[in-house]
């Protein structure tokens, strides 16, 4: 089985509308697996070739995209959560309900993108990368893709230690085998 997304997997919008339902039921148990809530904000979504490929399609869908170098960009812009062979891809959100919140706390949480990480079985602790284009001068994005360089070792718990928001959690012995099933292709 392939890691990434290949072209030969996603198809035209109207063909892709015919399973749309049955697709979305399998790719939102596999997305139930790897989410972790960290606290009432953050929630760690892990990805892997199936969400993936979901994603793209229902960009396409959406956006009714037919020219292909427009599906090669989505292809090649979402592999790139993946990352290399061994490492996790993740999308990170950032959760604040109430709107007037939202800027100042994206605001006080500026950095945190630098004290998320996941914790090995040996107790390591690996920090995320991440796109330094998800973060302005004076705030962060609600969304942030990250990429954990585990070395194709599977994390028993996520966490960060940014001081307004550090806490850690235990993966379930499910989510641990779901990203090491992940990190096998």
């Amino acid at each position: 089985m392939a890691r990434l997304v290949e072209r030969s997997e996603i198809v035209d919008y109207a063909t892709y509308e015919d399973t749309r339902a049955i697709t979305r039921e399998k790719v939102f148990a596999a997305k139930e697996l790897r989410r972790v809530h960290l606290n009432k904000y953050l929630t760690f979504l892990f990805e892997n070739r199936e969400t993936l490929r979901y994603q793209i399609q229902e960009i396409i869908r959406t956006e009714r995209i037919v020219r292909e170098a427009d599906i090669l960009n989505e292809i090649e812009t979402y592999n790139s959560i993946l990352g290399d062979p061994g490492d996790l891809g993740c999308v990170l959100l950032i959760g604040i309900e109430n709107e007037a919140d939202r800027k100042p706390l994206l605001t006080q949480w500026l950095g945190l993108q630098d004290y998320l990480y996941v914790v090995l079985d040996n107790g390591d602790k690996v920090y995320a990368s991440f796109d330094p284009a998800q973060v302005g001068d004076d705030r962060i994005s609600a969304v942030q893709y990250l990429r954990f360089a585990v070395a194709g070792r599977t994390p028993v718990s996520v966490g960060t230690d940014f001081a307004d928001l550090a806490c850690e959690v235990a993966l379930t012995s499910d989510q641990q085998a779901a990203l090491a099933l992940d990190l096998s292709v």
